[in-house]
């Protein structure tokens, strides 16, 4: 065995055999076995790993390698969600094909991968830019198809007028210019295809509280999300009679509606402008038209409207009110049109402040009086009592809201309804890099399916990119051009390709039974490995990909195919990895941030304008020049120290400051056990002794061998415990180094319960610094691998002190300690230490008033 730690030497040797030995691979999961499905959120192969997917990563093996340890059937694969917008921009700014694009960057990552030590399945892998995993893609297309959950309508998308292209969100920017040509985006209306997850908005709901393994936090942010209101449907109707349904959870206010408000798209716009608004309503349209949702929908930004010229008639009291149109109500929430009741909502009554239209208050705070009244400065959005409402005045708010729904209903001009904000999900893209759609269009049958003999339908490979014009494929006459599966006429294929979240909304289960080339997977093994027990990957996936995939997984189940309501049992939201970064105050955006590269850190001063900086954590970014390359901590220490830093600097969940100081100092730790196992084989007995380890006998060990012992089998407790409850891996890794410090402070060489110490620091380290662990195993004689050995098991026995130190205190003061048996009784307790030395030297010609004895700890004398 070398004198010294070599991680650059041990490594690739052990990555090699583990490769041969396929000792990671998953078993077909018979009925009944004990499963474990560790699965961290695949990434988009960029091309190279920065450190967030370094912490993700290690997390999720950590807990891979302890169920293996612990005689679980572990599944932990690898995958790359491969289609999307960066390898289509490459393609445009490089002119190299996305398809090589991205294979290359897998190879590169998969070989990150690989040199960090994860075990994963790799003969699982799936990328689903593969015509083998998008085949699958487009026939689950073709079932939410047939159960009607999927389907045409037309949307808005962003248009480039000038290179007469759509465009994604992300390449629009702040200013709601194209990235490309720097043209002001337009919006357009296009047919596109969706899928109804509004179906299944109640039940994804509900099902958040099955959700006990996941952060409180995600689950609030999907609730949220899904935004289920409970109110009233309540018919307006315009003074020519055009009826305008509203959604209102506060029917109560209704006689206190003073205008009402529509999207500048809503279809009865055109019906409703008068001679004299007509051009500011067109211009305000088109100016709403270049504007993100959340733009429009900002809660600190300046309202704008444009009053019609036409009224409403308000239904509970015959009231006419102005109909204007406002940018902040939007078509496809709700019905595109409100009621506003200025008086009891805070946007309504800026609104309504700012145009000068009437503020009518029909709620007071109970306690109040209306004589007592005084003008409003602000919406009143409490509860209360009612008054100007007609048959409600003088009720409180909350019986009046079932009131209110018996008269609208009597009266023929409202009924109860619960909506959601969630709304269906537009998965076309007018991109090439995508799955296609598997629809053919034919002038005389409609909408025609691909037959599923046909799948997959293979993205063609000759295209040209230019980022101008139509999307490739539509652009690509011989490929679009076919006869209609059904009739044999002329018909043409469907151009827009999906959204990527489609890919990722199913993969975890393409994982269960990858190479299956006559179906999706194979549903005993699907329905065994599933649902997945760990999830790890980052909060920005809270909603749209961690919805989605409860969503696949409902519509899947419904069709039959799967015999679980969730996909994952249990999700943990790693935080961010932050490095230390400079930025100037005095400037905004990313021009703030200097490159810590370019700052003397002993005055760190903008290198432009010569102001101070101040220093900060922020997430690692190129834009802040803070990230640090995982292959530099690789190429200096190995990736065992690259692992150890990332699990003991912070727990999983919170974010992590990097600092090169606390990497060198795992590095030294790995170092300090290295040295520890080598010293223990320099020893003539120590294949005797590592022998006898797993047989000693408590009963006969010395006091100093028991003392180790206690030590080994507290770090077996406590490092187990903090794997399984919770993950916290920080103290973990203290209690390793504990048990290390432990053995080399213990001066026994020739006693098994060294050899036992050695044993088991060894199998402990083996999820977090694999390589290592590997090395120092075979040292010791290990025949197999470590990672194929049961994780230890502590006795209680073991744990139990013989000898306890006690403090003696006078007056609060420690003035010493001394040992006594383990089983002294309290009253044995108090006697002794009144009888020690140092109580006799303290207490000489004083009067002791009160004696405080706490158990096996301490006694206190009050004089």
């Amino acid at each position: 065995m070398e004198a010294r730690y070599n991680p650059q030497a041990i490594e690739p040797q052990w990555q090699q055999r583990w490769q041969e030995r396929l000792q990671d691979r998953a078993v077909h999961l018979q009925e009944g076995s004990q499963k474990f499905y560790a699965l961290s959120m695949f990434p988009y192969p960029s091309g190279k790993l920065h450190m967030g997917h370094v912490r993700n990563y290690t997390i999720t093996d950590v807990v891979a390698r302890f169920k293996r340890m612990n005689g679980f059937q572990v599944l932990h694969p690898m995958g790359w969600d491969a289609f999307g917008l960066p390898a289509e921009n490459a393609a445009i700014a490089r002119g190299i094909h996305p398809a090589k694009w991205t294979d290359n960057n897998i190879a590169q990552m998969r070989d990150q991968l690989k040199r960090l030590g994860l075990s994963y399945d790799w003969d699982r892998e799936v990328a689903t830019c593969s015509a083998d995993y998008y085949r699958w893609t487009q026939w689950i297309f073709l079932q939410l198809l047939k159960a009607g959950l999927a389907y045409q309508k037309e949307a808005a998308v962003n248009w480039d007028p000038v290179d007469q292209t759509v465009l994604a969100n992300e390449q629009v920017d702040d200013q709601g210019r194209s990235w490309r040509s720097g043209a002001k985006v337009e919006k357009r209306l296009l047919r596109q295809w969706f899928l109804r997850i509004t179906t299944y908005a109640e039940e994804l709901l509900q099902g958040l509280n099955q959700l006990q393994g996941w952060p409180e936090r995600v689950r609030l942010m999907q609730e949220n999300w899904i935004g289920k209101s409970v109110g009233a449907q309540v018919l307006f109707k315009t003074e020519t009679g055009a009826e305008i349904p509203i959604f209102t959870t506060r029917p109560d206010t209704l006689w206190g509606a003073t205008f009402m408000v529509l999207s500048p798209e809503h279809p009865l716009v055109p019906e409703l402008i008068t001679e004299e608004q007509a051009d500011l309503i067109r211009n305000y349209q088109a100016e709403a038209a270049s504007k993100s949702e959340m733009d429009r929908t900002a809660e600190d930004r300046e309202k704008t409207g444009v009053f019609t010229g036409s009224y409403a008639i308000n239904p509970v009291n015959q009231e006419a009110i102005p109909i204007w149109i406002a940018d902040y109500v939007l078509m496809g929430y709700g019905t595109g049109a409100i009621m506003a009741v200025p008086a009891h909502d805070q946007r309504d009554f800026e609104f309504a402040q700012k145009f000068g239209l009437e503020i009518k208050q029909v709620v007071f705070a109970e306690g109040n009086s209306l004589n007592t009244m005084i003008p409003l400065t602000a919406a009143y959005t409490g509860s209360g009592i009612l008054f100007n409402s007609g048959p409600l005045d003088g009720l409180a708010v909350h019986g009046a809201k079932t009131r209110v729904m018996e008269f609208l209903e009597s009266q023929g001009i409202g009924t109860a309804q619960t909506t959601y904000r969630l709304r269906d999900w537009l998965i076309s893209r007018q991109r090439y890099w995508g799955c296609p759609i598997p629809v053919i269009h034919c002038p005389d049958c409609g909408i025609v399916p691909v037959p599923d003999s046909d799948l997959p339908v293979i993205l063609p490979e000759e295209v040209e990119f230019s980022g101008r014009g139509p999307s490739p494929l539509a652009q690509l006459e011989s490929w679009r051009q076919v006869p209609c599966p059904t009739c044999s006429g002329p018909a043409l294929r469907e151009t827009d390709t999906m959204d990527t979240f489609i890919d990722s909304s199913w993969y975890f289960l393409r994982f269960t039974d990858a190479r299956n080339d006559q179906a999706i997977f194979d549903r005993d093994q699907v329905n065994r490995w599933m649902p997945v027990d760990q999830y790890v990957g980052g909060i920005e996936h809270a909603i749209l990909h961690l919805l989605y995939s409860r969503f696949f997984t409902k519509a899947l189940r419904d069709c039959g195919l799967l015999r679980f309501d969730e996909p994952f049992q249990r999700l943990l939201t790693q935080g961010m990895v932050q490095g230390l970064t400079y930025f100037n105050p005095h400037k905004g955006g990313n021009d703030r941030w200097i490159p810590a590269l370019q700052v003397n850190p002993d005055d760190p001063r903008d290198p432009e304008t010569g102001e101070a900086l101040e220093v900060c954590f922020a997430t690692m970014s190129k834009s802040k020049g803070n990230g640090v390359d995982p292959e530099d901590v690789l190429r200096n220490y190995g990736a065992d120290t690259a692992r150890m830093f990332i699990l003991f600097k912070a727990p999983p969940e919170k974010d992590l400051e990097w600092d090169d100081a606390d990497v060198e100092g795992q590095f030294r730790f790995l170092n300090r056990v290295w040295r520890t196992v080598a010293e223990f084989i320099q020893h003539p007995n120590w294949r005797e002794h590592l022998s006898q380890a797993q047989q000693v006998q408590q009963a006969s060990l010395s006091r100093a061998e028991k003392d180790l012992r206690r030590a080994i089998h507290t770090a077996i407790q406590a490092v187990t415990a903090d794997i399984e409850e919770g993950y916290q891996f920080n103290t973990a890794i203290s209690e390793l180094m504990k048990l290390n410090n432990a053995l080399a402070d213990a001066d026994l060489p020739d006693s098994p319960v060294y050899a036992e110490g050695i044993w088991t620091l060894v199998h402990l380290l083996a999820p977090f610094a694999p390589h290592l662990a590997e090395d120092l195993w075979s040292h010791l004689g290990g025949e197999t691998s470590i990672h194929e050995q049961r994780w230890p098991g502590f006795e209680s026995e073991a744990l139990v002190a013989d000898v306890v130190t006690i403090v003696v205190q006078i007056n609060g003061k420690t003035r010493g300690t001394f040992e006594a048996p383990a089983a002294l009784t309290k009253e044995e307790q108090e006697e002794l230490a009144r009888n020690s030395d140092i109580a006799q030297k303290y207490l000489e010609g004083a009067t002791v008033r009160k004696v405080i004895v706490v158990p096996k700890k301490l006694v206190n004398f009050v004089v």
